[in-house]
């Protein structure tokens, strides 16, 4: 459990370090930028071998019927992150969502949160769950000013679709490499 906790601090602390602390951040200047993207992807090294090598630790037993929320879930998250990537216009729910990148994010980690039910999911999945709700509050708070973009044209939308589509076939792909089933047995 440690490596996730240390994990998650220097995942969250080089997240939050450009609006904890912009003077410091911005005396970094432009290799600010690689330390911090450094400490990002040590904090995801961190989490992910701490969560592979935790022990199982049941906190609660997930019903079956969740493995279907999660997956419902899954999509959604892939949808709702993707619905900003388009240049210009938006597609549904990003002109009506300030955050919906960290919108999707959060919807990926309650999904996980609700479908695997011990100690290491609750403290890998509820803290990236608690760090993108925190994201949200200082972004809101340095920035409170927020223009909602132009609705996406249909072009936007099946392209979404099917990106949507092929991302969480190719997760699912990843996640049976692993050695997790993501569909019901």
């Amino acid at each position: 459990m440690f490596l996730i906790i240390a994990g998650l601090i220097l995942w969250t602390g080089a997240h939050y370090f450009k609006r904890l602390q912009p003077d410091h951040r911005a005396a970094l200047g432009t290799p600010g930028k690689g330390i911090v993207a450094l400490g990002i992807v040590a904090g995801l090294v961190l989490m992910i071998l701490g969560y592979r090598a935790a022990n199982f630790i049941p906190v609660w037993n997930p019903p079956a019927f969740m493995v279907h929320v999660n997956n419902t879930l899954m999509l959604l998250a892939f949808w709702v992150y993707g619905s900003s990537a388009a240049k210009g216009a938006k597609a549904w729910p990003a002109y009506k969502l300030r955050h919906p990148q960290l919108t999707g994010f959060k919807i990926w980690a309650a999904a996980h949160l609700l479908v695997n039910g011990d100690l290491a999911s609750v403290i890998l999945f509820g803290g990236l769950l608690a760090w993108a709700v925190g994201s949200v509050i200082l972004i809101n708070r340095a920035e409170p000013d927020w223009t909602a973009p132009e609705p996406a044209g249909r072009a936007t939308y099946i392209r979404l679709a099917v990106i949507s589509l092929v991302l969480f076939a190719a997760v699912a792909g990843i996640h049976i490499w692993l050695g997790v089933w993501p569909f019901p047995s």
